[in-house]
């Protein structure tokens, strides 16, 4: 991966803003490859197609670039707040890229990869709507909150101007694929609870320290009366997906390497 963007394609452009879009595409369009297939390179789509940016010309895996001059923080600007829900309701969100470049060197500095079945309504805020002086008077857009996605499902493709291998990447995407299997309307559940034992940097942990989360699942699920029975449901799920190893009644270990 050359990190070195071709800053030759912002020639004709005046725009801050075209520049950056043409320099990052044409970076992305020579760089990328795929995570999930073994293809090294990904195809960009026409222009003007809605959310999906590039297609894995061998698997068919949609991906969607999000670029910005500034690090890499909580927040990543997206789309509309409805269109984004439904798209994870019905399971056609893209996997996401997110990179941060260094516009006064044309260099890359950051690139995040969030694979499209990692993607919770949790990690989904929504923002205001637009003032009603703006253009799209009322529209509500979103933020992706990237600390409400499962650590290891924030995949680093660049950090800090270093490259990983591509057999690093794929291997970290293997290692996730597992949630795919699920359905879309009971994925948020197991993500939100593997987010957490994430979140709790332990190798071994027991439920009583995920139920120290209950309030924070309330929150998320108001309709749920059962939230203890539904989190020792997710430890199952997340054990026979793979990532947890029973150690005793209410004690689970993490998985090594995962």
């Amino acid at each position: 991966m050359n990190l070195v963007m071709p800053a030759e394609a912002a020639a004709d452009y005046k725009s801050p803003a075209q520049k950056a879009r043409v320099v990052t595409e044409g970076w992305a369009s020579r760089n990328l490859y795929c995570p999930c297939c073994d293809s090294t390179s990904l195809n960009a789509t026409p222009h003007n197609t809605e959310a999906i940016d590039f297609r894995c010309p061998d698997c068919a895996s949609p991906f969607q670039l999000k670029s910005q001059n500034s690090a890499i923080g909580n927040r990543i600007v997206d789309a509309a707040y409805d269109t984004m829900m439904r798209a994870i309701r019905e399971d056609r969100t893209p996997n996401l890229f997110v990179l941060h470049y260094d516009r006064a060197a044309w260099r890359v500095r950051d690139l995040l990869l969030v694979p499209r079945f990692a993607f919770s309504a949790s990690a989904v805020e929504k923002r205001k709507p637009l003032a009603p002086t703006a253009r799209r008077a009322g529209w509500v857009g979103c933020n992706i909150v990237l600390e409400h996605i499962p650590p290891d499902a924030r995949i680093p493709l660049v950090e800090d101007g270093v490259a990983a291998s591509p057999r690093e990447v794929r291997e970290s995407f293997r290692r996730l694929r597992p949630l795919q299997e699920l359905r879309a309307e009971e994925r948020g559940w197991t993500l939100d609870v593997w987010r957490v034992v994430q979140g709790l940097g332990k190798r071994e942990f027991t439920n009583d320290d995920v139920y120290g989360f209950v309030p924070e699942f309330e929150r998320l699920y108001p309709g749920n009366r059962h939230i203890r029975d539904k989190i020792r449901q997710q430890l199952q799920v997340l054990r026979d997906r793979g990532f947890l190893t029973p150690v005793e009644r209410g004690v689970w270990a993490m998985k090594r390497g995962d």
